[in-house]
C-alpha cells in the first residue's frame, strides 16, 4: 500500500499511476539548512499552478524523487539503520496511546522502510490491539484485519504478508510508511494512492507518518487529493504537527 497517497499495495510488481486532473500547490520549506540542494532544484522549475502541464510535471517530480529517497534509504549501513530505527521505536513508544484496547494500524516494511514489526509485539504485550492493511480491489481504499503474533499471513498485492482471514476493523491510530515528508506533514508515497483513498473513505483515524530523517525534502508538492499526516515520527523528532514546530509526544489531533 501508500505513497503521498499510498504505499504499493501487495502483489504486482509495477506502481500504480497517481490521481489525475490536479492542481499544483507547493509549500515553502522549513528549516532549508537540512535539505539536500539536490532535494531543491527541481521545485522552482515546475510550472506555476494551473497550467495545463502542472500535475504532468510534479508526477514527473514524485517519480524521480521517489527514486532517490528509497534509494538513500536502501543504502543506509546496517548499524546505523538499527540506531535509527532504535530512537524511532522509542519516540512511537512516547506518542502513542498508553491505554490496552486501542487498536493501531501499521505495515509490513517494504523497501528499507522502518520495520515496525518488534515494536508491535511489544504494544501487543501490553494488551493494545493491532491490524494490517489489505488490498481487496486494485484503485480502491484498503481494509484492515486484525494481527496478532501467530496470525496465518498470505502474501497480498506487491507479495506484502496480510492476514489471510478476518473482519474489517477501523483503527483508532495508524502508522503510515513515507517515502518522503515535507514541512507540513505531506506524504510521499509509492504512488498508488491506496492511503490516501483509504483516509478519505474512513472515519477519520490520527495519522502517524514513520521514516527515517533523511525522508524529508522541502515539498511534496501537495495536490487536492494529498491527505497530511496528523504527525510525523523520525528518529530525531518525535512528534511533528502540520507546520515547523514540534509538539509534545502523545498528542493527539481531530481527524
Amino acid at each position: 500500500m501508500g505513497t503521498s497517497d499510498g504505499r504499493p499495495a501487495h502483489g504486482k510488481k509495477t506502481v500504480e499511476g497517481e490521481h489525475s486532473h490536479i492542481k499544483e500547490y507547493s509549500s515553502p520549506a522549513c528549516m532549508m539548512h537540512e535539505f539536500d540542494p539536490a532535494f531543491m532544484g527541481h521545485a522552482e522549475t515546475l510550472p506555476a499552478a494551473g497550467s495545463a502541464q502542472d500535475w504532468v510535471e510534479v508526477r514527473l517530480w514524485r517519480k524521480v524523487k521517489r527514486t532517490v529517497l528509497i534509494e538513500r534509504r536502501l543504502a543506509l549501513p546496517a548499524g546505523e539503520r538499527a540506531a535509527r530505527s532504535e530512537a524511532i521505536t522509542a519516540a512511537l513508544l512516547a506518542a502513542l496511546p498508553s491505554h490496552s484496547g486501542a487498536l493501531i494500524g501499521f505495515y509490513w516494511p517494504f523497501k528499507g522502510e522502518y520495520d515496525p514489526r518488534a515494536l508491535v509485539r511489544l504494544l501487543h504485550a501490553q494488551g493494545m490491539r493491532l491490524a494490517l492493511p489489505v488490498v481487496v480491489q486494485k484503485a480502491k481504499p484498503v481494509i484492515f484485519r486484525e494481527w496478532w503474533p501467530g496470525t496465518p499471513m498470505a502474501n497480498g498485492f506487491w507479495n506484502i504478508p496480510v492476514p489471510a482471514a478476518g473482519e474489517p476493523v477501523a483503527p483508532d491510530v495508524l502508522l503510515v510508511p513515507v517515502v518522503g515528508f515535507d514541512r507540513q506533514n505531506y506524504r510521499l508515497g509509492y504512488g498508488g494512492g491506496y492511503y490516501d483513498r483509504t483516509l478519505a473513505a474512513l472515519t477519520r483515524p490520527r495519522t502517524i507518518g514513520v521514516g527515517f530523517e533523511l525522508s524529508r525534502i522541502a515539498t511534496i508538492h501537495p495536490q487536492p487529493h494529498d491527505i497530511p499526516m496528523d504527525q510525523v515520527v523520525t528518529e530525531r523528532t518525535a512528534a511533528q504537527s502540520r507546520g515547523c514546530e514540534p509538539t509534545a509526544p502523545g498528542t493527539g489531533y481531530p481527524g
